[in-house]
């Protein structure tokens, strides 16, 4: 199974593109537009949407001039149509109103809403042919096969903004699966790569949060801290290339610069290398099947001197461990796992858990419900409003 649609979906994408930004608020959706401002004239903005950041959305939505702007908080409808007034710009409230902007006709979609929260918009996008690029690993980690099962119904391309899966992507061979070995995947470390396991468990939020080579959002960084991010990032690489568990391997690699590499059958490894700027996966993605400029710093690997490579340790980041058996599970498992996380992580975030109970949570909701199969959405929404309520009783039960 193809992760692109093929010729068809690049002819497409001639100048000027149209596109929709789900998530335009968000440290994705804000690195997209800043890719676009730097090339006037060569995309025209179709929608954005946000969750309830009022000011920016419509800050973005003055500059970029786009047909509509959702924003998926309700009551904060008034307050976007007043800021609006007057730009001949159609505004509307509500997840529907998300998922109309994912539906309508722009040829280039980035899927950048945080969480399960983005699976419908997402795979609405997918359902109408669009070519997807997509920040949001709950998408395959959740609903991985219902999701590669629509792409391929649909023709849709989906392009990985994630720098580990679009690094794979760019040195990976489609049309000769049969040659590859395995894939490695990059992790950072975090900012606990050489804590102990009792100060990890004294670690604050903002420490968490801190993380030493890209800048990302709150719940990202987190997972990044945890491991946990690495561990969807398996579930989600299964799914994107077709590759089983057991031939996907993960490397800390502190300095980020090797952003992911393929291991071919006569020994070949290709790797992607670049500084850590997640402006350029997105612009690989935003300029596909060509590329563009970006500010990025360029890589100096006489500067840096040295690329160092690791096992990631289990005992201090179990949360890999357990993505990986989720995966191994299957059915319901990594929906589970996911919920289960966000769940933990927004506690975390909150003050209300300590760092190392993040994965207890998760480990122990994963052990209290039953696993079973998908065949709709509909169930994978269902399993994820268990999960959370699950997870959230967890949580309840140690503070």
């Amino acid at each position: 199974m193809a992760v692109t649609g093929g010729q068809q979906a690049a002819a497409a994408l001639e100048s000027p593109r149209t596109v929709t930004i789900l998530g335009s608020t968000g440290s994705v959706g804000c690195q997209t537009i800043d890719l676009i401002d730097r090339e006037p004239g060569r995309y025209q903005v179709e929608a954005l949407t946000a969750n309830n950041r009022v000011d920016l959305l419509a800050e973005q939505a003055r500059r970029l001039r786009p047909r509509y702007v959702a924003v998926a908080d309700e009551r904060c409808y008034r307050e976007l149509k007043d800021a609006l007034a007057g730009e001949n710009i159609e505004v509307a409230a509500g997840q529907d109103a998300v998922i109309e902007a994912a539906v309508r006709p722009s040829d280039w979609v980035m899927a950048a809403i945080v969480g399960a929260a983005g699976l419908r918009s997402t795979l609405a996008a997918v359902r109408r042919g669009a070519v997807v690029a997509f920040a949001n690993k709950e998408c395959l980690v959740c609903a991985g096969e219902l999701m590669m099962r629509e792409i391929e119904l649909r023709g849709a391309t989906l392009l990985p903004v994630d720098s580990e899966h679009n690094a794979i992507f760019q040195v990976f061979e489609f049309d000769r699966r049969d040659a590859v070995e395995k894939l490695i995947l990059t992790a950072s470390g975090g900012p606990f790569r050489e804590w102990d396991k009792g100060r990890m468990g004294q670690a604050s939020p903002s420490e968490a949060v801190a993380h030493p080579n890209w800048d990302m959002g709150a719940k990202i960084s987190v997972d990044s801290a945890t491991m946990m991010n690495k561990g969807l990032e398996v579930i989600e690489a299964h799914h994107l290339f077709a590759v089983p568990e057991d031939r996907i391997e993960v490397l800390v690699h502190p300095q980020s610069v090797v952003h992911s590499m393929v291991t071919y059958v006569d020994g070949s490894v290709l790797a992607q290398l670049g500084s850590p700027d997640m402006r350029t996966p997105i612009a690989y993605a935003l300029a596909w099947p060509r590329r563009m400029a970006t500010p990025s710093q360029r890589l100096d690997l006489g500067a840096i001197g040295k690329l160092t490579f690791e096992p990631p340790d289990p005992e201090r980041f179990p949360a890999l461990r357990l993505a990986r058996n989720a995966l191994k599970t299957g059915g319901s498992a990594p929906t589970i796992l996911s919920a289960a996380n966000e769940i933990a992580v927004e506690s975390f975030l909150a003050g209300g858990i300590g760092f190392l109970d993040i994965a207890e949570v998760v480990e122990e909701t994963l052990e209290r419900i039953p696993n079973r199969g998908f065949k709709s959405l509909d169930d994978v929404h269902h399993m994820d409003e268990e999960a959370r309520r699950i997870a959230r009783a967890v949580v309840e039960a140690r503070l």
